[in-house]
């Protein structure tokens, strides 16, 4: 195949190409998604997207713009059952997405699941996740009956594969409630017909209703040896260093302790007026501290709609703001055109595992010189955040200006006993 500036690294050199075969808005795959690469011996390719805000810094209108419209795709497949929809987003990739499906439908409950381990809440279910790498997912709702009823259950994740991640948790979850209808919502459906074949199948045997809604579907092109053609590329440069480090400032942002502050423990429909005026706060308070210059908002992990927000609020007063999310995801770095991780930052974690090293893709570039403003929670804000080789050490090692903004989140106890209190 003949290179070609508009032609992907990844399918010019390795044959992995991303082919659209329909869609429901006017993106297609190879606009929603981009070719990218892993040494995983599972699953060697990668689909990066442009509208998800994890791997790309993106506008955050734009990432909010695709889940509206994936939720309006959800209210047309559900139609008058939608108002006592449950909505799932998967951790960590799918955990804003899916906030913003919920938030767009008016879901009666959302809630993502997690790979936190939180003290003071119980484990209502479980399921695994096989090509991911780090497979289990927890469901952490400060109440089983946010969760357990019979209303139909959406499940978003920002791209199906194969299906088996969805079906595998409709499984797990359908043992604890049994539903009579499941919708699986994603940016892009990549199933072949045998995968399609394979979820009709499972959604007979459950006895249940299984819809798949997305806004563009299509195909993978998978080369024959893949996994041993990235093996062979040379080894990634992480972690750049520039002649300059970059400086560090700490801002710490109040949250009400009976606001969530994302859907681990479950969001109601109920919270999202509160929600709202706390993002406002937050995002006036945060302002005092930013200067006139272009801002990346980063978020931690599972925490993306928050950060999500804050920078959509931070866009709307006139700042220049991009958004994307750290990740547990090991990735392919090379600094080639037409390839969509470009720069990578590898750290350790500032929570749980620190044995297990984190990721952060692309943020910034010589050319492009923005303030980084890194969102967390107050578990992740912890001494392995700044230390030596810390997510905030290897940024600003590379020359980026950081600053961390904590928000105090909401307090499990505090959120359950209000709720019981409501009821």
């Amino acid at each position: 195949m003949t290179r070609s500036a508009t032609t992907p690294w990844a399918t010019s050199e390795l044959g992995f190409e991303l082919v659209d075969s329909g869609s429901s808005i006017s993106a297609t795959v190879p606009e929603l998604v981009l070719p990218g690469l892993r040494r995983n011996p599972k699953r060697a390719h990668l689909l990066v997207s442009t509208v998800l805000g994890k791997h790309i810094p993106t506008p955050p209108d734009a990432v909010i713009g695709a889940g509206n419209a994936l939720g309006d795709l959800v209210v047309d497949a559900l139609g008058p059952d939608v108002g006592d929809v449950v909505v799932l987003g998967f951790a960590e990739t799918a955990t804003g997405l899916g906030h913003c499906v919920a938030a767009r439908i008016g879901a009666q409950c959302y809630l993502h699941s997690t790979r936190r381990a939180v003290a003071d809440a119980s484990v209502h279910a479980a399921f695994e996740e096989g090509h991911s790498h780090a497979t289990s997912h927890l469901l952490m709702p400060t109440s089983p009956d946010l969760f357990a009823n019979d209303h139909p259950l959406v499940l978003v994740d920002d791209e199906i594969s194969t299906g088996a991640t969805a079906i595998d948790a409709i499984r797990s979850l359908h043992a604890h409630d049994r539903r009579s209808r499941y919708v699986v919502a994603s940016l892009v459906d990549m199933r072949t017909e045998r995968h399609r074949e394979a979820t009709a199948a499972a959604a007979d045997e459950l006895g249940t209703v299984i819809e798949f809604v997305s806004l563009a579907t299509g195909h993978a092109v998978l080369p024959d040896g893949l996994t041993d053609a990235v093996a062979a590329l040379p080894d990634p440069v992480l972690n750049p260093r520039a002649e300059v480090r970059g400086t560090i400032s700490r801002v710490e942002l109040s949250w009400p302790s009976t606001v969530p502050d994302g859907g681990r423990h479950g969001f109601l429909r109920s919270d999202s007026d509160a929600f709202d005026r706390a993002i406002d706060s937050a995002a006036v308070e945060l302002a005092k501290y930013l200067p006139a210059r272009p801002l990346v908002v980063v978020g931690h992990e599972e925490l993306m709609y928050l950060p999500l927000r804050l920078a959509d609020a931070l866009s709307k007063s006139g700042h220049e703001v991009t958004f994307q999310t750290t990740t547990r995801s090991p990735a392919y770095v090379r600094d080639v055109p037409g390839y969509p991780l470009r720069r990578g930052f590898r750290f350790t974690a500032p929570e749980l595992d620190p044995d297990a090293p984190r990721f952060l893709y692309n943020a910034h570039t010589s050319e492009v010189d923005p303030l980084i403003v890194v969102v967390i929670d107050e578990p992740a804000d912890t001494p392995a955040l700044t230390a030596d080789g810390g997510l905030v050490d290897v940024l600003t090692a590379s020359g980026g200006d950081v600053v961390v903004a904590v928000v105090t989140g909401a307090d499990v106890v505090a959120l359950h006993d209000s709720r019981r209190i409501a009821q």
